[in-house]
């Protein structure tokens, strides 16, 4: 039904319409930033053998950590650590997305809340390098 309603603001244009699902569903990711985080997952991620990264995300609910996109999240969050070696979350995201540099990891992180509808947070991580 959103994207019915989006192409109708659109007046028909594809284009305005995923820009209008956009930033509709970053704003409903804003609104679900305050929610209780009960489930998460424990990432690991291995580059070369000569780079390994432990990571963990949280979310609201177990049924949005066994997902396809909370889980590809993980993955590009584990990698994007491994290639940038962050300081900690919040130097984590405000870092450009390796694969979209026009965007940073916490819009990537936001797309993935709007998608799945629920809260999502990258809690810690670490990283170790031979």
């Amino acid at each position: 039904m959103e994207c019915k309603r989006a192409l109708v603001d659109a007046k028909g244009d594809m284009d305005t319409a995923v820009a209008f699902i956009n930033e509709r569903g970053l704003l409903k990711a804003e609104k679900k930033k305050d929610r209780a985080l009960g489930a998460g997952l424990l990432k690991s991620y291995i580059h070369n053998a000569r780079v390994g990264v432990l990571l963990e995300v949280r979310a609201e609910t177990d049924f949005v950590v066994r997902s396809e996109p909370f889980q590809e999240l993980c993955h590009e969050v584990a990698m994007q650590i491994a290639a940038m070696d962050p300081a900690d979350v919040p130097k984590l995201l405000e870092q450009p997305y390796i694969k979209d540099d026009s965007i940073t990891m916490d819009a990537f992180v936001k797309r993935t809340t709007a998608k799945v509808g629920e809260n999502i947070q990258i809690a810690r991580f670490c990283r170790y390098e031979l």
